[in-house]
């Protein structure tokens, strides 16, 4: 749950949903005891706050009605706790966004006043980011609310002087000038704002400026309150007059990383408190941290504890990747963007440069696990990136040091024991007692320390050595033996294995000895399925398992399978959840060294990669089918195990193998998953040249130089689809159809383009068929003939659900949204939105956030303003979460669009500010976004008023309107700047030039029809269709020859 009180109050489910509060004075209730911050509110306080002196209706039973509403309202979501005397909501700090504020603002201020500016500036700008406007806004009539209210706004003002005081000296006094005026103005008194004002104006060079800011404030000073300025203010003074003040240079603003995520953990975390604060002071001072320490001691469970109570976790700006599959340095950079990559995100460069990319942004911690067997690539790794990104922390963990200059180490041993003489208090406290009870708890109900019990469990976790993985192994066999037996045979399995390694760390020694001794206890066909179940590297189900592992001449039979697994379930040598069945690492590691010595490994990575890759061939055409959501599950819970076996395929050098698995997974990542890896598996494929398939060769060398090569593609597409069409690859890959056939006409390929579509036609494949609509859709739309478009864009519709490809269908569906928006036909549109945003959200795509903005545009162009707000603030929280920025941006463009139709032009560019902000932290996307932004700015200046402003920016907003494949806005704007400038029949004309661009008029927009009724209005309804004619009937490209003319742009 999530409680917003600067601002509105708003109240959010733990899946992000709004919560409808009801009434005002519910909000109020639920604002007291949220900033109450886990305190109880007695009874009188609520009284007094809610109704004050009004005590016709502040009675004891108008209370309890209120908290009964809350309660309802809340509906699980939160707990209101009736205390003695009282009433307390149950949440943790950072569950309102009032006491996040706070301590953030502290914390930027402390860093502040240690002189760490930068990091004091991202705090400080997090912090005011949280307030949405005046903090509760929409309940300060409540007589609680003025004083918490304008404590609140003292904070704000507070912080944002901090912040402004950073910035200044980063250097930044040009992008905050505008910003510390607007804040002086609204608070003419504070000296503080009015001295950093004048260092804002003299490190911009105007002095004079700033002097007169000095003087303005002794003035009202006087006149007001009848004072003179601060010693501090004075000091400023003298300083500006002086010419003395310091201007620092300004530093480079860092690009934003994607959203970073932890595993959940599903048993508790047991101890280790000195190692959590010795891990907590090392990640704040040093940048480079390893937890070193022997397998199976608990090194991984400590990082993600650690890094799960550090500040940047709640920011998703935390990344695990588990290094434990890795043994090359190229596997290392890949299995780090692996874990870095979100939707939309596609970073360039090499594969060192697109990491950075990704994790710029301020401050983040990576977690580079599992580092022993690749410890020098790692540790060269490291150096690189860590010179690379100044505010990122990485903490490792190794059995061994990085031995990098600066690595601070968290050596990790057991955990702590009993004494052998302790009486049961003492050894109840030793965490490695409690670690055991609590997994023995699990297995064995009631299992207690008693009697009976303390003896032998003192005697098995000291002879464990307290290695968690030990214990943990050992409780488990509470299922069948008491702990006394578990003691004996412990003891004999340790004097069995003392002449082991002798060079072995003495801990690796005795984890090897729980592990071998668990492994003893194993039927031979147990050990036999354990052994070939260590290839796999991730969660996989019993079908897989039974396809790899299974041999009827080895006595394994696949029948029996699925009982050994559940025998290896209870000897806690296999994991399972209800998706599928792992090892953990340690026992994994275990399990392939005895498959090695069994000389079964490499038939057994055989019999994976090609069991793989029968799977993707047998869904790849399911993948276009009325089972696809099926198969897209399956990829999904099989997609570690799959990119396994395609590394492994493309590193043995089998160009045949790696075909069959990289087809169906292309279209799986365009489907439902952006893969950062993507383009380099693609182009190592495509390397094979010759020894690929001829089809396949074709096919990866296409894809290749569209989405990845960086080449021009007039020269050699024309040859490539030929090569498709001779190949077959077109047939054996029918999703290439939508990949190179949408691109012929844009190069003038369209003759080529319009037979392959006939020879598609002529066949059987229904799917690609359905494909032709789609294209011939989408070139009619290109050419401006909206109504051809919709015609055969439903024609795509129907071809797509008659064949079970709801994702496909889905696409149609926008595309027909799309249109229909245009044509003004609002009902169909929002329909064919919500129809295309259920299909989406269904299949767990990743367009449900785009489809939703897409509903959200329609909403706001057909005046339901409130109905578009709350889709864009789902799309907006979903992007959040999802760690796709890109998508952020665009959220924050339509909630600017949305303020400035509603009149309020100040918060659309306040959403604007909060846009580009974001959009400079994302180089990669930071064009299109720009473009946009401009277009937005413009926008509201028009609304505003400003003619002259609007007609400089205007040349530059149709070349962005053009490079973002929208001219016909830059059109509109025109119009309605010549509209502003008192050119009636110049604005008609350009609004003809809209429709030709576009080749339709847009009926759906309702700001533009309300446009063109004023102008035939104004000029007549005769002399409008003239004029309108004048720009509607050019050819698409005089129109927009003709608006770069009318625009003032040079060609």
């Amino acid at each position: 749950m999530r409680i917003e009180v600067l601002g509105p109050v708003l109240a959010y489910a733990d899946d992000g949903a709004p919560i409808d509060l009801g009434g005002t004075r519910v909000r109020a209730l639920l604002a007291r005891l949220a900033l109450a911050g886990n305190e109880v509110v007695s009874v009188d306080s609520l009284l007094d706050g809610l109704w004050g002196d009004h005590s016709s209706g502040g009675t004891l039973n108008a209370l309890h009605a209120l908290v009964h509403r809350l309660r309802k309202a809340l509906a699980g979501a939160g707990v209101v706790e009736t205390v003695a005397g009282g009433y307390r909501l149950r949440l943790r700090s950072e569950q309102v966004d009032a006491v996040r504020f706070e301590e953030q603002a502290k914390r930027g201020s402390r860093e502040l006043a240690a002189g760490a500016a930068q990091p004091a500036a991202s705090l400080l700008e997090e912090a005011l980011a949280l307030w949405r406007g005046e903090a509760l806004a929409d309940v300060r009539d409540i007589p609680f609310a003025g004083t918490a209210g304008a404590r609140l706004d003292e904070l704000r003002i507070g912080a944002l002087e901090d912040r402004f005081e950073a910035e200044l000296r980063l250097g930044h006094h040009g992008e905050i000038l505008a910003d510390v005026e607007a804040a002086s103005a609204a608070h003419p008194l504070r000296e503080r704002l009015a001295g950093l004002r004048m260092r804002a104006l003299h490190a911009a060079g105007r002095q004079s400026d700033a002097l007169a800011v000095f003087d303005q404030v002794r003035g009202t000073l006087a006149e007001e309150l009848g004072v003179d300025p601060s010693e501090e203010l004075r000091k400023t003074h003298l300083a500006v007059l002086r010419g003395e003040l310091e201007i620092p240079e300004a530093e480079q603003v860092r690009p934003e990383a994607v959203r970073g995520r932890l595993p959940a953990q599903l048993t508790r975390f047991i101890g280790r408190e000195d190692e959590l604060r010795l891990l907590a002071g090392l990640l704040e001072t040093s940048r480079l941290v390893t937890v070193v320490g022997p397998g199976g001691v608990g090194k991984t469970r400590l990082a993600v504890e650690a890094v799960s109570r550090h500040r940047v976790h709640q920011r998703g700006r935390v990344w695990l990747v588990s290094l434990a599959a890795v043994d090359t340095a190229d596997g290392l950079v890949e299995a780090v963007l692996g874990s870095l990559s979100g939707a939309g995100a596609q970073p360039a460069g090499t594969p060192l440069e697109r990491v950075v990319n990704l994790l710029a942004g301020g401050e983040g911690v990576l977690v580079l696990d599992n580092c022993e067997q690749i410890s020098g690539a790692v540790a060269e790794f490291a150096g690189q990136l860590l010179e690379r990104q100044p505010d990122l922390t990485i903490l490792a963990t190794s059995r061994e040091p990085l031995d990098v200059m600066g690595e601070a180490l968290c050596r990790l041993g057991p955990l702590g024991l009993p004494p052998t003489d302790a009486d049961r208090d003492r050894v109840s406290a030793s965490a490695a007692v409690r670690l055991f009870l609590d997994r023995a708890g699990a297995v064995r109900p009631g299992f207690a320390l008693d009697a009976s019990t303390a003896r032998p469990v003192v005697d098995i976790v000291r002879r464990l050595d307290g290695l968690p993985l030990a214990l943990e192994l050992a409780a488990a066999r509470l299922r069948t033996m008491s702990a006394e037996q578990i003691a004996r045979r412990l003891d004999d399995r340790f004097r069995l294995l003392s002449t082991g390694n002798r060079t072995a760390q003495p801990r690796q020694q005795t984890l090897h000895a729980v592990i071998e001794w668990s492994w003893d206890l194993l039927t031979s066909q147990e050990r036999t399925l354990a052994r070939r179940m260590s290839i796999f590297p991730a969660r996989t189900g019993v079908a897989v398992i039974e396809a790899v592992c299974a041999d009827p001449d080895e006595g394994l039979r696949a029948d029996e399978v699925v009982y050994l697994l559940d025998s290896l379930v209870d000897k806690s040598i296999v994991e399972w959840a209800g998706d599928g069945y792992w090892m953990l690492e340690t026992i994994r590691a275990h399990a392939a060294d005895k498959l090695r010595l069994a000389g079964e490994d490499e038939a057994v990575l055989r019999g994976l990669t090609r069991y793989f890759a029968d799977l993707a061939e047998e869904h790849e055409p399911l993948l276009r089918s009325d089972k696809q959501a099926e198969s897209l599950r399956l990829f999904q819970a099989e997609y570690d195990n799959l990119m396994y076996a395609l590394q492994t395929v493309i590193k043995s050098g089998d160009a045949s193998g790696s075909a069959r698995i990289l087809g169906p997974l292309y279209w799986y990542w365009v489907m439902h998953r952006y893969d950062a890896r993507a383009e380099a598996y693609v182009a190592k494929v495509a390397e094979f040249g010759d020894a690929l398939p001829a089809d396949a060769r074709a096919a990866f060398t296409a894809i290749h130089l569209i989405i990845g090569s960086g080449e021009p593609l007039t020269e050699r597409l024309g040859a490539l689809i030929d090569d498709c069409v001779r190949t077959g690859a077109l047939r054996r890959y029918p999703m290439l159809l939508t990949i190179v056939l949408v691109m012929a006409p844009l190069l003038g390929l369209d003759e080529l383009a319009e037979r392959e579509i006939a020879r598609v036609r002529g066949g059987s494949d229904r799917w690609a068929i359905a494909c032709t609509f789609m294209i011939e859709a989408m070139w009619h739309r290109g050419r401006g003939d909206r109504e051809s478009s919709t015609t055969v864009m439903a024609t795509a519709l129907h071809a797509f659900e008659e064949v079970g490809d709801r994702w496909w269908a889905a696409k149609a569906l926008y595309g027909l949204a799309q249109n229909h928006a245009i044509a003004g036909d609002h009902d169909q549109a929002i329909t064919a939105y919500e129809h295309s945003l259920a299909i989406a959200i269904d299949l767990g795509s990743q367009d449900e956030i785009s489809s939703r903005l897409g509903l959200a545009t329609e909403r706001v162009r057909a005046g339901d303003l409130t109905g578009a707000k709350r889709d864009i603030e789902i799309a907006e929280r979903a992007a959040w979460r999802r760690g796709q920025p890109a998508l952020e941006i665009e959220a924050l463009g339509i909630l600017a669009e949305l303020y400035r139709r509603s009149g309020e032009v100040e918060r659309a560019d306040q959403e604007l500010d909060r846009m580009e902000t974001l959009t400079h932290k994302l180089p990669l996307a930071a064009e299109h976004a720009d473009n946009r932004l401009l277009l937005a700015r413009v926008a509201n200046l028009l609304t505003a008023g400003n003619a002259v402003r609007a007609r400089e920016l205007l040349p530059r907003a149709v070349y962005a309107a053009q490079a973002n494949m929208d001219a016909p806005l830059a059109a509109q704007l025109l119009a309605r700047l010549l509209l502003l400038e008192g050119d009636p029949a110049g604005a008609a004309t350009a609004l003809g030039l809209s429709k030709a661009i576009r080749g339709a008029f847009d009926h759906g927009d309702t700001e533009l029809r309300s446009l063109a009724e004023a102008l035939a209005e104004r000029l007549g309804r005769t002399d409008y269709e003239t004029a309108y004619q004048r720009g509607a009937d050019l050819t698409p490209h005089k129109a927009t020859d003709r608006l770069i003319t009318m625009a003032g742009a040079s060609p």
